[in-house]
């Protein structure tokens, strides 16, 4: 793109290209298929008539739709092989998208998950309806059906979604104050103290990718969950640290192991208890801590 400096196309590109990102990222998951999109998107953009683009935003976003979408099924196809379960590629995120209320839960592990159950096509209404605020027009013209069909797919993810999610936002406040509860009862090893932290309830899903050690199956009920990590902290086999940390604009920890990074854990916090644990150990998932992604909605 370095040898476009000076093509009218490429300051807009530019401009956008924050949003282009997150949309991708949001609809697949993948820093590096996100990142595969974009180039797929510029290569599409260089092509266009400018003169007949209205809003140049929105038809970029409608490039990266397209592109994410082709990729998205590509994706399942992968995924239906991947060994144990699949989570998606944590992200070191700035303050400025925990700020963004709408943007942090909808990047959070927890609703990206969520938006695995959908098909394709009612994630990318889901994704530019619901998190990045595009008129049913601009989703139709997207996704090739009317504006009636758009309105009447997103009624239908919104329902699957809203089912599935947490009825009640928690705030940051919350889970920080259940994550510090929890980071140091895992410090100090009082494991009546990472009880008191855990809803009865609670489930763990780990992401090893068959490259890591990890759980194939989720691990439900506190018990089970303590003493599914206990294990895992015998078989680290060394110093076990962790640092709080903001992922997908969302609070979480980056577990190391004699400094070296062993993995990420996003929480899900209900009623000041932790309800839902993601741990992903995939490296391949994991190189994207160690400095902020700039994520945008605008």
């Amino acid at each position: 793109m370095s040898d476009h400096g000076t093509d009218p196309a490429t300051e807009p590109f530019v401009a956008h290209r924050n949003l282009l990102f997150t949309v991708a990222y949001e609809m697949l998951g993948s820093v590096a298929d996100a990142e595969d999109v974009l180039q797929e998107t510029w290569l599409r953009w260089v092509e266009v008539d400018l003169a007949q683009v209205r809003d140049q935003r929105a038809y970029l976003v409608q490039i990266t739709t397209r592109q994410a979408l082709n990729r998205l099924r590509t994706l399942q196809r992968r995924k239906e092989s991947y060994v144990g379960p699949w989570l998606p590629e944590p992200l070191l995120t700035a303050p400025d998208v925990a700020e963004d209320v709408e943007l942090s839960e909808n990047l959070s592990l927890a609703l990206m998950l969520i938006l695995e159950t959908l098909s394709p096509t009612e994630r990318a209404v889901f994704v530019l309806h619901e998190v990045f605020d595009f008129g049913y027009d601009d989703i139709a013209a997207t996704i090739g059906k009317s504006p009636s069909a758009a309105r009447q797919i997103a009624y239908r993810a919104r329902r699957q979604v809203d089912a599935r999610r947490p009825r009640t936002p928690v705030s940051p406040e919350e889970t920080r104050a259940a994550l510090n509860s929890f980071r140091s009862a895992l410090a100090t090893g009082n494991l009546q103290g990472l009880l008191d932290v855990l809803a009865p309830d609670v489930v763990f899903v780990s992401d090893g990718g068959g490259l890591k050690l990890a759980a194939l199956r989720p691990v439900v009920g506190a018990d089970k969950v303590l003493r599914y990590m206990a294990g895992s902290v015998d078989k680290a086999g060394g110093a076990f640290t962790s640092e709080p940390a903001t992922i997908n604009g969302n609070p979480g920890l980056i577990l190391r192991v004699d400094g070296v990074i062993d993995g990420v854990l996003a929480f899900h916090v209900d009623n000041a208890r932790v309800t839902s644990l993601y741990y992903v150990r995939n490296p391949e998932k994991l190189t994207h801590i160690e400095s902020e992604t700039p994520l945008t909605s605008r």
